[in-house]
């Protein structure tokens, strides 16, 4: 529930916003692939219950790392900009 509440969080703010929430939501669903993990060495959840989950749950963190990248190139991107403005302004 907590990866839903960060995702959805971090949808409706600005790009300079989103990366704690999209961190939560990649901290929670590793979490979660630890949780499953357990389950299945336990032998609470059975192997193709786990296969199934896993793999979703692998998309979703695909995903998530994806957005994490794209967020940090793009500002990785406009402090540069920034920073060039200021050395521009300095000259």
């Amino acid at each position: 529930m907590e990866i839903i509440e960060a995702i959805a969080a971090a949808t409706f703010l600005s790009r300079e916003e989103k990366p704690p929430y999209v961190r939560l939501a990649i901290k929670k669903s590793d979490a979660l692939k630890i949780l499953l993990m357990m389950l299945w060495e336990t032998k609470s959840l059975d192997t193709k219950k786990y296969i199934a989950l896993s793999i979703k749950l692998d998309e979703v963190g695909r995903n998530l790392g994806g957005w994490n990248g794209q967020l940090t190139k793009f500002l990785d991107n406009a402090r540069n900009k920034q920073n060039s403005l200021v050395k521009t302004r300095e000259k």
